[in-house]
């Protein structure tokens, strides 16, 4: 069974730089097979060539020799001395084993020559071979008969004589009749043609190493730009914008956004992506101060009436005399809806002033302690659950049980640990086990809140730190639940350069704070 298309393994693309390297590579090695080719072939032909014409004219002096020996009247030109072969002793009969062809009785005949004197009426048939040292050697029957299959027309040809080896041939005819045969060996051309390609190949295999390094070094120095607008989109990438950040000073330099150049153009078009994202974040900030500003008004203009609203219940229900039930019952619903309403607008009127950046009370805390007070609290706000607290050296003798100190507020603290604990009150059925802990982890201290209630949905969970996210069970107004609680646990966080995670696995949903170290403290 194959695996589908996402599942596959893809291999890793390679970059651009090394892309442009390896066609420029590719190509230098095209064009230096094509080259190396021709060359080849041309130096072959032009050895060939040189061969054909030796051949021709050993031929010409062959066909001449038998008339030129015969008017000779000078002294007779010593034949080179006769070799014997034993491969030769059953040789046709026809050949004249004591006679040397003609063509050896002149000068002028190389090393490795062939050569083959018949004449017309068939009653001499002398042929042989110059060995390295010159001496006249006796060719087989088989080289003999490939050699008298030559057509006599004059044309040089190639032919393969066994044990021999590649030899070009001509054969022709005299006006007599006689046939000469003359061959030459091809192996000094092979010879030369394989050192040339060995060359070749080691010339190359040197060139395409110097080219790539140089095409590493060129290719590295023309994208240099492309690096720097990809500098600079990382650095904009690393900017908070996601916390208010509005002002983007990072733009691609002058000398990189050249529009006649292709990189001048992805630096230009970036800057001008980064123009706009300015102006749409400048906006929607403006907008959300204005939202907040409007929220943090209203919010400190309703408490004063809420307040009122909550002392005039408060009056009525202590009248003297008797109220009617009826009476009695809706002053106390007015009053706990304007304790509802006042909670509410104290936690928007809280964050309003966390997202304005308004300076908290710093000093040093001690997140145990706090710990310590907000389970003793919980376990009277919520008897039908378990509560647990998790300290280090907690019932050790030898452990003094001190935590590491953080720097920040207090109270804000204190209400991270309220919410944490009300949340997992909330929302989890009676019986549930709620355990706090706080642990140092290097430069950090760490707080952590574990249940073993049903866990968080996976909808709700990529959005649970978000204002007024609230999951279907607490939708019911008698929980008291506003969905503002996370939301200032996450803001409050932040404000002390902390950061909160939850794992929402059913069982074991756990909120992990991470807050710095006081300065001064040891990791």
């Amino acid at each position: 069974m194959t695996a589908s298309a996402p599942a596959r393994r893809r291999r890793p693309r390679w970059t651009l730089r090394r892309r442009l390297v390896a066609v420029v590579l590719a190509l230098l090695a095209a064009v230096a097979a094509v080259m190396g080719l021709v060359s080849t072939l041309a130096l072959r032909q032009s050895l060939l060539d040189q061969i054909d014409d030796r051949l021709t004219a050993a031929s010409q002096r062959a066909a001449a020799a038998p008339g030129r020996l015969d008017r000779d009247d000078g002294p007779a030109v010593p034949a080179p001395p006769t070799g014997t072969d034993d491969a030769a002793e059953d040789a046709d009969p026809r050949q004249g084993r004591d006679d040397v062809p003609p063509a050896f009785g002149l000068p002028g005949q190389d090393v490795g020559t062939v050569s083959v004197f018949e004449r017309a009426d068939g009653s001499t048939l002398q042929a042989g071979y110059l060995d390295d040292s010159a001496a006249v050697r006796e060719l087989t029957d088989a080289q003999l008969d490939v050699l008298l299959g030559v057509t006599p027309d004059g044309t040089p040809g190639t032919v393969d004589l066994p044990d021999l080896g590649t030899y070009r041939v001509i054969a022709v005819v005299s006006d007599d009749g006689d046939t000469s045969v003359t061959a030459v060996p091809v192996a000094a051309v092979t010879a030369t043609v394989d050192r040339y390609v060995v060359v070749e190949l080691v010339v190359a295999a040197v060139g395409l190493l110097v080219a790539a390094a140089l095409a590493t070094v060129l290719v590295r120095r023309e994208l240099r730009p492309l690096d720097r607008v990809a500098a600079t989109a990382s650095r904009v990438s690393e900017m908070p914008l996601s916390r208010g950040e509005v002002a983007i000073s990072e733009r691609v330099p002058e000398e990189d956004t050249d529009p006649a150049t292709e990189v001048g153009k992805v630096g230009a078009a970036l800057n001008r992506v980064l123009g706009h994202v300015e102006s749409a974040l400048s906006a929607r900030h403006e907008s959300e101060t204005q939202v907040r500003r409007f929220v943090a008004d209203a919010s400190h203009e309703l408490r004063t009436p809420l307040a009122s609203i909550r002392g005039y219940a408060e009056l009525v229900q202590r009248l003297p005399g008797d109220l009617p039930d009826d009476a009695l019952r809706a002053m106390g619903r007015v009053e706990s809806e304007a304790r509802r309403m006042t909670s509410l607008v104290e936690d928007m009127l809280l964050l309003a002033r966390l997202d304005a950046g308004r300076d908290l009370d710093v000093e040093e805390v001690d997140l145990g302690a706090l710990a310590v007070d907000a389970v003793a609290d919980a376990h009277v706000a919520g008897p039908d659950h378990v509560w647990r607290l998790d300290l280090p050296g907690a019932g050790d003798e030898d452990d003094d049980g001190d935590l590491p100190l953080v720097l920040g507020d207090e109270h804000r603290l204190r209400q991270v640990l309220v919410n944490l604990l009300s949340n997992a009150r909330v929302h989890t059925p009676p019986g549930t086990t709620v355990v706090v802990s706080v642990l140092p982890a290097g430069d950090r201290v760490l707080l952590r809140v574990r249940d073993d209630g049903p866990g968080i949905p996976e909808p709700l969970r990529s959005r649970l730190f978000e204002r007024f996210a609230r999951g279907d069970a607490s939708r019911n107004r008698a929980a008291g639940s506003t969905g503002l609680g996370l939301a200032i646990v996450h803001a409050v966080v932040t404000a002390h350069h902390g950061t909160i995670e939850v794992d929402g696995t059913p069982g074991s949903t756990t909120f992990t704070v991470r807050l710095p170290r006081a300065a001064g403290e040891p990791a």
